[in-house]
């Protein structure tokens, strides 16, 4: 299991690089265009998977109080796609470090809602992966509807191709 999730963090780190260094050269006009998808514009994509990374990766180190990165944040779009990909780096490292026998433990948290939930690390991970693949996959959908022609490919088949 450790191996699958090894790859699926270097994976989150890889795809979220190339998509953001994408994003990182658009104009505000462009970034805050809105789209009717779930979050409305490229930027509120971005800083929603910055946060829900973050949240995850403080919940893995048991912060009780865990918060959103991008609230009150005010550097610059570039700034803020720099410290998304530092953090898919932190989690990528902590992958890299974490026992195996730690990745069935049970953490116990309060989600977004306030609500009670218990995860183990294996779920918390899996859901960390997927939740980011799901929005890069809305974000190239955005990109596409603002005219954006040269959108990296951020399958994990490429990934696994550009490893060999």
């Amino acid at each position: 299991m450790k191996d699958i999730l090894l790859s699926y963090a270097a994976y989150n780190l890889w795809a979220n690089n190339r998509i953001a260094d994408v994003l990182k050269k658009l104009p505000d006009t462009q970034l805050d265009q809105e789209t009717g998808s779930s979050f409305g514009s490229l930027r509120k994509t971005a800083y929603h998977m910055w946060d829900v990374e973050s949240l995850w990766y403080q919940r893995l180190h048991l912060v009780e109080q865990a918060v959103k990165p991008s609230v009150g944040f005010e550097g610059t779009f570039s700034e803020a796609c720099a410290r998304w990909q530092q953090q898919s780096q932190l989690l990528a490292d902590w992958v890299k470090q974490v026992q195996p026998v730690r990745l069935a433990h049970v953490v116990a948290y309060y989600d977004t809602r306030k609500q009670y939930c218990k995860s183990t690390v294996i779920e918390i991970l899996m859901q960390v992966f997927n939740h980011a693949t799901y929005h890069r996959g809305q974000l190239v959908t955005m990109l596409r509807q603002a005219g954006i022609t040269k959108i990296p490919v951020t399958d994990y088949s490429e990934f696994a191709r550009s490893r060999k």
